[in-house]
């Protein structure tokens, strides 16, 4: 899909965009050359809800962290740095298929972004 929008932006590139923090994706869903797109809809959405589930794995296992810290645990740090990596994936998984014209579904996430698109 690969259908150009009144500013120029291809829905594509407007659907990869929105996965860059959640600020472009708002505006995607605000701005109305954008929001007459179900397919950058349902990506801005998310984005949105990944970004939101990024910040409170992020809350919950910082404060794991914070209580285990003076048990100096490596494997704590270790489990950490494997899931920020999982996220990265994630995340690059998503930018790909959106720039490949493609609505990749997160679990969970991606069946709530496709009826919030929808609306």
């Amino acid at each position: 899909m690969t259908v150009a929008t009144r500013s120029g932006l291809s829905d594509n590139a407007a659907s990869v965009i929105s996965y860059f923090t959640f600020f472009p994706a708002i505006a995607f869903l605000l701005l109305p050359s954008y929001k007459s797109s179900a397919y950058i809809r349902f990506h801005a959405w998310q984005s949105v809800l990944l970004c939101i589930t990024a910040f409170v794995f992020d809350i919950v296992l910082g404060s794991i962290a914070l209580l285990t810290l003076f048990l100096g645990t490596a494997t704590l740090a270790y489990s950490l740095r494997i899931l920020s990596l999982l996220w990265l994936v994630l995340w690059l998984i998503c930018v790909i298929q959106a720039a490949n014209g493609k609505r990749f579904r997160i679990p969970l996430l991606g069946g709530i972004a496709e009826k919030l698109a929808m609306k």
